[in-house]
């Protein structure tokens, strides 16, 4: 594939890699995972012990160039997820491209069982959102109606579609996913995913863990496109695009 360019992480500049993961459209939903190389998602229950210092810059990138940053609930309570907040040179760099200070932040919970006291909500520096379903119980979305918008959306499970045309009509164009398995493989089933962006750390964790993609089966399989592979500590991160 010709157009597949190959990279040095050590190499780049800031510059550059925020370059190498420009979003070809206004409209774009991306995937952000890492997974060992024998396909493991986690590593004794959480995804951080498999990400390393090279993994983490990318990572930081991403997130600076979002609009909202997706991530399912339990992802956010097993990764001890608090404040959305940015680094004084990432902010500066969005604020030079007329971008808020920070993404929002966007958690999906079908049930809508999330406690509203968390750091993730009370010192969150822009309103969080809050996606479920539409027949959650009444109480705990009220309760957090106090200190997020509440988007409820499909019946017994998230309508993603319908979800992601609610945070893109609040201008919310750029999505970036940071799972966990079950809402990635519910954006695969809804044919949503632009981009996958993975990580694949030198590691071989063996038989148990979970895939990057679980839950809802697709009823086809997407093409991908392999943009770039960007080599760090023996760490592949590859980026794919929509076929």
């Amino acid at each position: 594939m010709p157009d597949v360019q190959f990279l040095r992480l050590d190499e780049l500049s800031e510059a550059e890699l925020y370059d190498a993961y420009a979003p070809p459209e206004e409209d774009w939903l991306r995937v952000n995972f890492v997974t060992s190389a024998d396909g493991a998602a986690t590593l004794e229950g959480l995804s951080g012990p498999l990400s390393g210092e090279a993994d983490k810059r990318v990572f930081k990138v991403l997130r600076a160039g979002c609009d909202v940053l997706l991530a399912g609930s339990g992802t956010v309570l097993a990764e001890g997820y608090g404040p959305l907040t940015l680094s004084p040179e990432r902010v500066a760099w969005r604020s030079e491209r007329g971008l808020p200070e920070e993404p929002v932040m966007a958690v999906a919970s079908r049930s809508a069982r999330l406690d509203p006291e968390s750091g993730l909500f009370e010192q969150a520096p822009r309103r969080p959102i809050v996606i479920c379903a539409a027949d959650a119980a009444v109480g705990h979305m009220e309760s957090l109606r106090e200190i997020a918008d509440v988007v409820a959306v499909g019946h017994g499970e998230i309508d993603y579609r319908a979800a992601l045309g609610v945070l893109r009509e609040r201008g919310l164009r750029q999505v970036l996913c940071e799972g966990g398995p079950r809402v990635f493989g519910e954006l695969i089933a809804a044919d949503l995913v632009d981009e996958l962006c993975l990580t694949v750390s030198p590691l071989l964790v063996g038989a148990g863990p979970i895939r990057a993609a679980e839950g809802r089966a697709s009823e086809a399989a997407r093409r991908l496109r392999l943009r770039h592979v960007i080599e760090a500590e023996g760490n592949l991160i590859l980026r794919y695009l929509r076929g």
